[in-house]
């Protein structure tokens, strides 16, 4: 066959240029270079040019960074896949055929267009559409809106905006639409804020993330009676945060009633491509225009998102931008083109029908897992699962809670929502972070709250999620929901016992996802307010790492980077088997003991100037008495000397020392007579804070010892638990004074043997015996 050389050698050096940005090897040379290069600073372009691997290892450098923001951000990169280098290729390919002359450009153009809009139009059951191409998802929109205004006004063309003085357009969208969706609408129009409005969802029945469209009868009415024109609204088929589907054909209904254009938008419209579509979704292929966002879809890399509508007058069309007359603005889709060619039908459809099965499967395993509360809109097929962790009530609590209700205050249930955001974001920020390959993140929802998020049509192409990811994804679950029950249950308890204890104080911190914020209390009097604030964070300080080397599962922090409380201790996330009151005692007893070596280090301090200032006045006063004991006549230097040779001055050498444990001063005679330094008294022992409590062998600190623990055995835990009884029932120990050694223990028992064999043999002998027979019976008992 004949091949064009050109395109024959930009397909070769495309595939050269991924396999060297795709490599992540660098060797050690370059890393050695890159140290010194101003690789992040603008520099001045170069005389001589470079060669295209320089400029390739250049963008690598750009692309990867540092060594370490490889690994930590690894799994956020795409994997680019074959298809993904035709869609690459695309873009290579418009610059080469844009090169062409006109007439072959307008046919190629136009055969790309034409075949693309075919296939997309036939994939998701949208007949007899147009379709725009574009780079941002939201310009479909706005150029469909400039197609309804030049529609719904004639003279728009001609006049402007003055049009439309005499009836304000109103354009409707969903609250649970994009945020800024509107505002970006009425910026890109030029038009008021008061020409948007914001349609709520239901709030009495059925979907809480549904348009009310018995409220948008009403609210549509007013605005024609006050004058307005009805113009566009905005529809979801999987609204961005939940997934859930707007009644689409109810909706259709209201927009031919009045006179209204109909868009649809949302991840929903991808099963539509597949054999069955629920009945919400397949409304939408009624809508007068819809926007698709494919790249995320199948996991295509910069391909254009594409709008079908429907609409007779192409001049109109082209005065809203929607068409081009030049054909360079056609080649936007020719990646789509490369790529949609390379799947094939039955690939597409093949990638959207895995992502739903990843959706259907995790929302199975959700259903039996008790604390897991899901928000999809069809418990048989929903392409979006979202879910959250919430404790509910037990029939019997819920009877009490009930009658409760009426006391309950406004800022209780707050708080509690409050925690359970910050639960839920824990619980997703650790589900992204230990599977990452499934693409699960959290999401605010108005009702709901916090929840975690798994849309797979979204990121499955891209990440390349598998059934296997999904399971483990259950299984984290699986595990993350003891650890949230038990912290959850043990936070009353553990703010009661931290308030009943003396010297912490508890800090309620409800953006804090663990067991509670704690601080140590640092009273002083006669210091002031910043000298008390920094010996507070000192304590607090060498608290937390005499509490990090502690040998427990807990995790205890300053707190996160931002909004965090000053000088406190952060508890983490805690099982079951917490035991609450030794941990507030440990934490209370050794900041006691870091508060008194902190004091009795102030005290030696001062101690220590005082007595060194006594010892210079004692020292003064000593060398005072020797010059009077000498006298004057041998302080002169000459006279002294010669008085010296003559008559020595015996003087024994004076000093002072300090003893630390007395806190006095001490003459030196006794060191220079003895010639030893004498050690003085013994300092007391320095107390400490361990607590005795018994453990079982392997039982980490803070840990209640429970029967049914998975770290023993059965038989060794009832074992153990036996042997601590039994040790429980034991006579006390005696005193230190009232210890045996071994041979004193051998010679009592002794003692006792001979006692027992005396009184035995003295009652087998009858009372009649002779005296000979008891002397016999001495010597047995003196031999024994």
């Amino acid at each position: 066959k004949m091949v064009d050389p050109t395109l024959a050698e930009m397909g070769k050096n495309l595939n050269e240029a991924m396999k060297m940005l795709e490599d992540n090897q660098r060797k050690v040379e370059e890393e050695n270079e890159k140290k010194y290069a101003r690789k992040d600073i603008p520099g001045p372009l170069q005389g001589s040019g470079q060669d295209m691997v320089s400029i390739l290892q250049l963008v690598q450098n750009l692309m990867h960074g540092e060594e370490e923001e490889e690994t930590s951000q690894a799994y956020r990169l795409q994997n680019v896949g074959e298809q993904g280098h035709m869609a690459l290729l695309g873009h290579s390919l418009a610059a080469y055929i844009s090169v062409l002359d006109r007439e072959r450009l307008r046919k190629l153009t136009t055969r790309i267009l034409s075949d693309t809009t075919l296939w997309l139009c036939r994939l998701f059951r949208y007949e007899n559409g147009s379709a725009y191409y574009h780079e941002d998802d939201r310009e479909g929109l706005l150029k469909i809106c400039r197609l309804v205004i030049h529609t719904r006004y004639e003279d728009y063309t001609i006049e402007g905006f003055n049009v439309l003085y005499t009836k304000q357009p109103v354009i409707y969208i969903s609250s649970a639409a994009r945020t800024g969706l509107g505002q970006a609408l009425c910026n890109q129009l030029g038009l008021p804020l008061s020409c948007m409005c914001r349609v709520p969802c239901n709030t009495m029945f059925g979907s809480q993330h549904q348009m009310d469209v018995a409220l948008l009868d009403r609210v549509i009415k007013d605005d024609v009676e006050s004058g307005k024109l009805p113009l566009l609204l905005v529809a979801n088929a999987g609204t961005p945060g939940a997934g859930h589907t707007d009644k689409l054909g109810r909706l259709k209904e209201l927009c031919e009633q009045y006179n209204m254009w109909l868009h649809v938008e949302g991840v929903n419209l991808a099963t539509l491509a597949l054999g069955y579509v629920s009945s919400s979704v397949l409304a939408a292929t009624k809508c007068d225009s819809m926007t698709l966002t494919l790249g995320s879809w199948l996991g295509l890399p910069a391909v254009p998102a594409v709008t079908l509508y429907r609409h007779e007058d192409p001049s109109l069309s082209l005065a809203a931008g929607l068409t081009s007359s030049q054909p360079v603005e056609k080649l936007r889709a020719l990646p789509l083109w490369l790529s949609l060619q390379y799947l094939g039908h039955d690939g597409i459809v093949e990638r959207i029908k895995h992502a739903s099965q990843l959706s259907q499967r995790l929302l199975e395993n959700l259903k039996n897992l008790d604390f897991i509360k899901t928000s999809v809109e069809d418990e048989l097929s929903s392409p979006v699962v979202v879910f959250r962790f919430f404790q509910e009530y037990s029939n019997r609590d819920q009877t009490s809670h009930a009658g409760q209700a009426s006391t309950i205050q406004h800022p209780i249930i707050n708080n509690e929502r409050h925690i359970y955001d910050t639960f839920n974001q824990w619980l997703g920020e650790q589900l992204a972070q230990l599977v990452p390959a499934s693409g699960a993140d959290v999401v605010e929802l108005e009702d709901e709250g916090t929840c975690v998020r798994f849309s797979p049509l979204m990121t499955s192409a891209v990440l390349g999620t598998e059934i296997q990811d999904v399971d483990q994804l259950v299984d984290c679950i699986k595990m993350k929901i003891p650890v949230l029950t038990s912290t959850l249950q043990l936070r009353e308890e553990f703010e009661q016992e931290v308030r009943r204890t003396l010297g912490l104080l508890y800090i309620e911190d409800l953006s804090w996802p663990g067991l509670g914020v704690v601080r140590y209390n640092y009273h002083s009097d006669g210091k002031s307010d910043d000298k008390q604030e920094k010996e507070l964070e000192k304590i607090n300080t060498e608290l937390l790492k005499k509490l990090n080397e502690l040998e427990s599962d807990l995790t205890f922090s300053l707190g996160p980077e931002f909004g965090g409380q000053k000088n406190c201790i952060y508890i983490g996330m805690v099982t079951e088997d917490l035991d609450v009151s030794e941990l507030v005692e440990t934490i209370a007893a050794t900041g006691r003991e870091i508060e008194e070596n902190s004091r009795l280090l102030e005290n030696m301090t001062e101690v220590v100037r005082k007595g060194i200032q006594e010892a210079q006045l004692q020292l003064q006063k000593a060398n005072e008495e020797r010059l009077l004991e000498e006298g004057l006549l041998r302080q002169i230097p000459v006279v002294g000397s010669v008085l010296n040779w003559f008559s020595p001055f015996q003087a024994s050498p004076k000093g002072r020392t300090f003893n630390l444990t007395a806190g006095s001063l001490e003459s030196t005679e006794s060191t220079y007579v003895s010639k030893a330094q004498g050690t003085g008294t013994t300092p007391p022992p320095t107390p400490t804070s361990s607590l005795a409590k018994q453990r079982l062998p392997g039982q980490k600190i803070f840990k209640r010892s429970l029967r049914s623990s998975d770290a023993f055995s059965e038989t060794s835990s009832v074992s153990h638990c036996e042997d601590l009884e039994r040790m429980d029932q034991r006579p006390p120990a005696p005193s230190p004074g009232q210890e045996q050694g071994p041979l004193e223990t051998e010679k009592a028992e002794e003692q006792e043997d001979v006692a027992q064999a005396a009184k035995t043999d003295t009652e087998d002998v009858p009372g009649d015996k002779s005296p000979r027979d008891c002397t016999k019976v001495e010597e047995q008992e003196s031999q024994r």
